[in-house]
């Protein structure tokens, strides 16, 4: 398959994002935990060559200013069938919203299975387009995320609900 990558730069710092055939099969930050090596992205695009990853960044860059709160992309990520099985309930949260680990290996069937959970949110390739950064620990803290914690945190801040005003009249 046609594999190949584009690099942007945003307020979260440089971007990859990845497409294999016709899907998006990863999204990684400059510092990203599980980051392939450059040679599994294949050749970089530039100057708006390729649709599917146009799109991709247009998508992208709207999230990132507000503008888009899902997204609308062929993805394609490789992994086994629970990773996928997790990562279809993690593609389910909507934006402004967060579960759980254990929720999730509830949802799964096995509450047992949360730390498996936790490692295949982990090992997710596409993060922010499969939004694994509104998983967070029992208590509600911020646990691991591949992109980095302070990464995790501003995307949740960027998906946080306005505050209503207290005692505001009109």
């Amino acid at each position: 398959m046609n594999t190949r990558h584009v690099v942007i730069e945003t307020h979260l710092g440089r971007i990859t994002v990845v497409a294999k055939g016709e899907a998006i099969s990863g999204l990684y930050f400059r510092h990203h935990v599980r980051r392939p090596s450059r040679e599994a992205f294949g050749p970089e695009v530039v100057d708006g060559a390729d649709p599917l990853l146009n799109e991709a960044v247009r998508q992208l860059c709207d999230y990132l200013a507000g503008r888009r709160r899902d997204f609308d992309l062929p993805l394609g990520a490789e992994g086994d069938a629970f990773q996928h099985a997790v990562w279809d309930i993690v593609k389910s949260i909507q934006c402004g919203d967060t579960t759980t680990y254990g929720r999730i290996a509830e949802q799964i069937g096995d509450r047992s299975l949360a730390q498996k959970v936790g490692q295949a949110v982990g090992a997710n390739p596409l993060c922010i387009f499969v939004p694994c950064h509104r998983v967070v620990g029992s208590t509600g803290a911020l646990t691991g995320y591949a992109g980095g914690l302070k990464h995790k945190q501003a995307l949740l801040a960027l998906e946080e609900p306005p505050a209503r005003e207290v005692g505001r009249l009109f």
